[in-house]
């Protein structure tokens, strides 16, 4: 099945997860610790188990907003604004319809955001890699399609049993981003560096 079949078949808790996982992932572009959302997961559990921070979801959306404020310049990044705004168009209440449209945004815009930092190019758009044209994806943006896949199949199958799993899986993505963000971060500096240095005569 397709990731956009999954999540056409998605239930609220389900497209919350989903959408929420690929905003997990992304936390490293929002400069956020690792953290920052737990609340929000555990508001997703009802009790079950995620930790302490199990309060309403909306108090806790809107406390993750506070902390991962935009900065000003934030727009010259691409996959950095494209992050915030999967945290801006969460939605405040928890309906099906609301949840369903920030689920398949925050898909897309996951997915976009591991092609930009993907060292490899992908010349298919998006689109047809949620509906399953999977060949010769870049490495990085294959990795987080099958996050996504595994997410929603853990919640459609294990119900709220499923969101531990899948916080796991988030976690690992979270750190693989992470990964890459500082060492492109590191390769842009020693640019910065040689760029500086004056030629030798």
């Amino acid at each position: 099945m397709s990731l956009v079949d999954l999540i056409g078949q998605a239930d609220e808790r389900g497209l919350t997860a989903s959408g929420l996982a690929c905003l997990d992932r992304c936390v490293p572009l929002l400069g956020g610790d690792d953290e920052i959302l737990r609340p929000l997961w555990g508001s997703l559990a009802d009790g079950s188990g995620l930790g302490s921070g199990s309060g309403d979801w909306g108090e806790s959306l809107e406390q993750a907003r506070e902390k991962l404020a935009e900065p000003a310049r934030s727009a010259e990044n691409e996959a950095t604004l494209l992050a915030h705004r999967m945290l801006a168009a969460a939605p405040a209440v928890r309906t099906a319809a609301e949840v369903r449209l920030w689920a398949d945004a925050c898909s897309v815009a996951s997915l976009q955001i591991h092609r930009l930092l993907d060292p490899f190019e992908d010349a298919s758009p998006v689109d047809s890699r949620r509906e399953g044209r999977t060949q010769g994806m870049p490495p990085l943006v294959a990795a987080e399609l099958r996050r996504q896949i595994t997410v929603l199949e853990l919640l459609a199958e294990h119900g709220a049993g499923g969101l531990r799993r899948a916080l796991d899986v988030s976690t690992e993505g979270r750190r693989v981003l992470r990964a890459v963000v500082s060492r492109r971060a590191r390769g842009a500096r020693g640019g910065q560096r040689a760029q500086g240095r004056k030629p030798r005569t």
